[in-house]
């Protein structure tokens, strides 16, 4: 899936901004601000997650709209990086920042992720959710640090792109099937996995996400082992 979407969905995607790049290059526009829109984006899709759990429960049409924001907010990501090649705006650091501030993104939707799933009374798809989040932080952590010892590290298939993918398509697709699958409803425990409800759309692909993003950190530690021992 990775190779598919960076061979073929990346390009395809490039092709469709390519005038927004020209008309972001007129304006002057530079790539750490598309960065910091992406950011902000992020805080509103973990925004509508909170907002929505706590003024509209059960109402699985949140899920939706906070997945439709993190694949908006995906697409700002790929332009930065796009503008900054195409502009000749490439810098060290404006690498670090698109770096880090990606990070703080992925931190804060995966937020807005689990204190929505606490609040529905979802707390071990929450504990997914938080450990797939900690397999993301940990697929670019060692990547950076390899790339630190000088070392390529960009194996694996739960990458940045398939990550929001995941996330954004199936909110999405949990919304657009909330009428036609088993109706949302609580239990008292508090511990029920969801299996057949509604919301199954959406976490099902998260405890999966949860297992995957940590196997490509793992991944990664290999691959970069053998590539030191090479040396």
């Amino acid at each position: 899936m990775a190779n598919f979407l960076k061979d073929f969905g990346q390009p395809l995607v490039y092709r469709v901004i390519q005038p927004f790049i020209g008309l972001l290059t007129r304006m002057g526009i530079t790539p750490n601000a598309i960065t910091m829109i992406g950011f902000f984006l992020n805080i509103v899709a973990a925004t509508i997650f909170i907002w929505g759990a706590i003024t509209l429960p059960r109402d699985l049409r949140v899920v939706g709209w906070g997945g439709a924001t993190i694949l908006f907010a995906g697409l700002f990501d790929m332009i930065d990086g796009r503008l900054a090649r195409v502009s000749g705006q490439e810098s060290k650091y404006g690498a670090l920042f698109d770096s880090v501030i990606d990070r703080y993104s992925e931190l804060v939707m995966f937020l807005g992720i689990c204190y929505y799933l606490v609040y529905e009374h979802y707390p071990i798809s929450a504990l997914f959710a938080f450990i797939a989040m900690i397999g993301s932080i940990m697929v670019s952590y060692v990547r950076a640090r390899a790339e630190g010892l000088g070392v390529e590290c960009k194996g694996g298939l739960m990458q940045r792109p398939e990550r929001v993918l995941t996330i954004g398509i199936s909110a999405i697709f949990c919304a657009i099937l909330r009428n036609y699958l088993a109706p949302y409803h609580y239990t008292p425990e508090g511990w029920a996995f969801p299996l057949i409800e509604s919301i199954s759309v959406f976490t099902f692909p998260i405890f999966i996400m949860a297992i995957l993003t940590n196997m490509t950190a793992m991944q990664r530690m290999r691959d970069s082992k053998q590539a030191l021992n090479g040396r």
